[in-house]
């Protein structure tokens, strides 16, 4: 028995009852689905906060492959997983009450100075704080959530920080058609090179079993939006949790980007983003796809693109209205409980 089939079982006994049916059969669960949602950074932030909108049964699974800025010094220093993401989740979990919303700017607010706090977000401090105080990932988030009164759960998708490793093609821009290797989250980010595939290091890192519990016993799972390579693309790079999105019964989301990304998917189509996608993880299958209709120049060729990974498209307007490339919350939150009325759920969600 391997080590992987080995943790793949002990995270199994964690899932309570799991049925054989997919999201239709889960009626006695009550009103609101349950719903993991996987990324980092800003794209996850924005996902959480509508999500939380439509549902009370939530959990984030976070990337932990940063290496930039405060997360990447603490990274660096304590040799902990960067806290950053997992902050940003935290935030964006937090409600519109007085409450919420001061703890949000409180754990958002960066230190100035000329010292060595300079730089350092108050929320990265307390989890990494906890992390010692306690020794255990999972209960010291849940903790911070519970300070905060988070809507839903935030949780690491590996034990061990990561390295994000790209393939990538002229990024010395004085060799354009040189293929190099990128290490790095935030390298890999701003590369103004192709990048042509991502791995990390380790290879076969330990997903957090709690976090692949949630996806085993989830209704719907929501990938995306988020940088693709360095936030959408690494869940897929953890064997565990890869093995975990292809086994559950929950349907499947995608949510694309609003825009191709400067660096890291400057010039990708929507269609394209679905390729990498399938290069990354051949045997993952999908159910819809989420992109906003204003950013769909080819609606044949992404429909295409999504069959090839089973997937039906949805359109909606999920921009903010300043124009600016961002989501709105409460645009976001319409189109996904759209998405999960309407696809393979008997009756209402409340």
């Amino acid at each position: 028995m391997t080590g992987r089939t080995f943790r793949m079982r002990r995270v199994r006994k964690l899932v309570p009852g799991r049925p054989s049916g997919r999201a239709e059969g889960r009626a006695h669960r009550g009103a609101q689905p349950k719903v993991v949602a996987l990324g980092g950074g800003h794209g996850l932030s924005a996902s959480l906060a509508a999500l939380r909108r439509i549902t009370g049964d939530l959990t984030a699974v976070v990337t932990v492959a940063d290496d930039g800025g405060s997360s990447g010094r603490l990274r660096d220093e304590l040799g902990v997983l960067p806290p950053g993401d997992l902050r940003k989740a935290l935030a964006a979990l937090c409600g519109d009450d007085d409450w919420g919303q001061t703890w949000a700017r409180v754990v958002k607010h960066r230190f100035e100075s000329r010292g060595e706090l300079h730089g350092h977000a108050v929320g990265n401090l307390l989890i990494v704080a906890l992390w010692e105080q306690l020794g255990d990932h999972v209960q010291a988030l849940d903790l911070v959530g519970k300070l905060l009164g988070a809507h839903g759960r935030v949780l690491p998708m590996s034990a061990v920080p990561l390295e994000l490793q790209a393939l990538v093609k002229g990024h010395d821009p004085a060799v354009p058609d040189a293929v190099t290797t990128v290490c790095g989250q935030a390298t890999v980010a701003l590369t103004p090179g192709e990048v042509q595939s991502v791995h990390v290091v380790p290879e076969d890192p330990p997903a957090v079993p709690e976090a692949v519990a949630a996806v085993l016993d989830a209704d719907w799972v929501v990938l995306g939006p988020g940088s693709w390579f360095s936030s959408v693309i690494p869940h897929l790079l953890v064997p565990e949790l890869l093995e975990a999105l292809q086994e559950t019964k929950a349907r499947r989301v995608l949510s694309l980007n609003l825009a191709p990304q400067p660096g890291e998917t400057d010039g990708f189509s929507p269609q394209r983003h679905l390729e990498v996608l399938a290069r990354h993880a051949p045997k993952l299958a999908l159910d819809v796809v989420l992109a906003d209709e204003a950013a769909v120049p080819d609606r044949d060729s992404l429909i295409d693109a999504a069959k090839r990974l089973g997937a039906t498209v949805e359109l909606a307007p999920v921009a903010s209205p300043d124009g600016s490339p961002t989501h709105d919350p409460e645009l976001l939150a319409a189109a996904y409980d759209r998405i999960f009325r309407m696809h393979g759920r008997i009756g209402p969600w409340r």
